[in-house]
This record gives structure tokens, sequence and C-alpha cells, in this order.
């Protein structure tokens, strides 16, 4: 039994598991990942107090702090949440594995838009990845294609640029939708082969990736390419359909919260990216986090919480 379990580990989950964790609450945070999106930033240079740095090294500090304090980390997905009778929460993993809290902080942020095609779950982590700052350095000398016609697409393939040999970057129009300078810069790179009008149809290999169907949607021709890696740019999504019977969400799947991280529902809490509050940025995913971590201690302390609104 946990006083709080938090699902995400990006900016607003490792925020709230140092506070919670600060207040001697049992704390775990539940994650496919440590950092979330901060992980795809090359470069912040807007967090305060803290110099120019990578995402990753960021979330990385933040990590630290977070098992400084006793957080404990979980991997895998959240399936379905339950209610309970007695009032604590059933967390259900897609695994198989169940944990039990007094409390629940969803700060699960945005997650990658999937492509949904045949492979594409199979060789996820082993040749497929949505994230070029993550993965991009283990394709040295290698080939991958990008698939993706926006801006982090673009960037992604201008980043793999350092390592790989060869980059196809696959986009379902006959145009780019990015910046006119980084869309010039793409078509007169040596490395990037653009692959236009066309879509990824299959990932297939063995135990790793070792080719990419892709289907010409003006003619409906297909053509395999050789590639050791498939990165996805497509954009990105929530995933609250699993809370949808638990808390109230706005038209978007956002989940509504008031200004102390509280949702419809009581005991249940929820920060950063996944919530209607706007501006969807590192710092303010962080001090969400520290919200919705003090609110959860208010919240099991009761009238003993040693914590005061002290503006009223």
């Amino acid at each position: 039994m946990y006083d709080v379990l938090i699902i995400g580990g990006g900016a607003a989950g490792l925020t709230a598991a140092l506070y919670t964790g600060r207040k001697k609450l049992k704390t775990a945070i539940l994650t496919i990942d440590v950092g979330g999106q901060t992980l795809l930033t090359d470069n912040i240079e807007n967090y305060p107090g803290v110099d120019p740095m990578q995402g990753a090294n960021l979330m990385s500090k933040f990590r630290e702090q977070a098992e400084k304090f006793g957080s404990e980390f979980i991997f895998g997905e959240v399936d379905h949440i339950i209610k309970k009778e007695d009032g604590n929460f059933q967390l259900n993993l897609s695994n198989g594995e169940t944990y039990e809290s007094k409390t629940v902080i969803l700060a699960s942020g945005k997650t990658a838009r999937k492509l949904g095609i045949p492979g594409e779950a199979k060789f996820m982590g082993r040749g497929v990845s949505t994230c070029a700052t993550c993965d991009a350095a283990f394709f040295n000398k290698k080939t991958v294609a990008v698939i993706g016609g926006g801006n982090s697409a673009m960037d992604a393939a201008i980043l793999l640029e350092k390592f790989a040999d060869k980059i196809y970057l696959i986009h379902r129009r006959d145009e780019f939708r990015g910046d006119e300078i980084t869309v010039d810069r793409i078509n007169n790179s040596k490395k990037i082969e653009t692959v236009l009008d066309s879509i990824p149809k299959e990932v297939s290999g063995e135990d790793i990736v070792e080719k990419l169907v892709v289907e010409n949607v003006k003619t409906n021709e297909e053509d395999e390419l050789k590639v050791d890696g498939v990165f996805i740019e497509i954009g990105y999504e929530l995933k609250t359909d699993f809370v949808e019977k638990l808390v109230e969400l706005n038209e978007i799947g956002e989940i509504k919260v008031d200004d102390r991280c509280r949702t419809s529902l009581p005991g249940f809490f929820a920060a950063g990216d996944v919530t209607t509050v706007p501006f969807k940025q590192t710092i303010i995913s962080a001090g969400e986090g520290a919200k919705a971590g003090l609110e959860v201690y208010r919240y099991i302390q009761g009238d003993k919480a040693n914590i005061s609104i002290d503006w009223k």
C-alpha cells in the first residue's frame, strides 16, 4: 500500500514525487520512461536558475532528487484504475501487475502518436523509436527512416545526420509543413533522402528492424527500404481514456483540474500537460507537480496537515 502513486515520469510527476517524498509519504512513480517530453528538447534555455542544457540532463537531475527522498520507480503502463469501496485506489498495469494507494496523481503528459502498422509494436525499442534525441546515438553509421512532415520530423532527421550514414524522411504529402529554413536544410542535405507522397505500411525483421515497406499514396506502388531503425515523429496525443469514467475531462480529453490540481474525484489529482492548465512548458509542469504533491499531503493528513494556505 502506497500513500501516493504517480502516473508519469516527466517534469510534473518527478516534481510531485520530490514533494511527497520530502513529506515522508510512501511514493512510487509508474511510468514507461523517465523524463517525458522534456527528453525531446535538445537545448533548454528558459528554465530559471539553470544554465542551458539538454532536456535529458535536466530530467536526470529531477530523477536524482526524487530518488534521494525515497521515490520508487515501477516501469510499466497503467491499463485501468479502480476506486475501491474503502476509498483507496487500485492501479492495474498492462502486464498484469496491480498496486494500491491512498491517492493518485496523474501526470502522464502527452504520448507519442503511433502509426498502427504491422511490426510497430513488436519492434518498439528494437529499432522503432519515438525519440530521436534519446536514441539517435544508437544508430551510428546506420540507415534509418523518419516518419513525419512537420518540424519535429525534420529536426529528428537533422539530428540523425550526426550519427547515421543515410536517413529516409517519409511524408504522406508532396511538401513539408515545417519552417522554410529547415526545409531548405533538408533539401540540401547529402545524407537525407526525402520520400514524399508515401506512407509506411509495415516494419519487419528478425529480432531487430531490417526493413520498412512504404506505399505511394498516388500510385499505390510499394517500395521496400532496408533500414536499421524507424523514428516516428507524427505528433502527440493525450491518453486519458482509461480515466474517463473516473474524472471529468474536457472536449479534447484533458483532465479538468482546479487551481490546486484537484480533479472531480476526491483523492485523485492531476498535473502537467495532461490537464487543462495552459502553456505546456517544463517549468509549468514542474510547478503544477509541486502543487499536486502538497495537495496530496493535505488530503492524507486532513486537519493534521502542517501546511497552510498562507494567503487566506
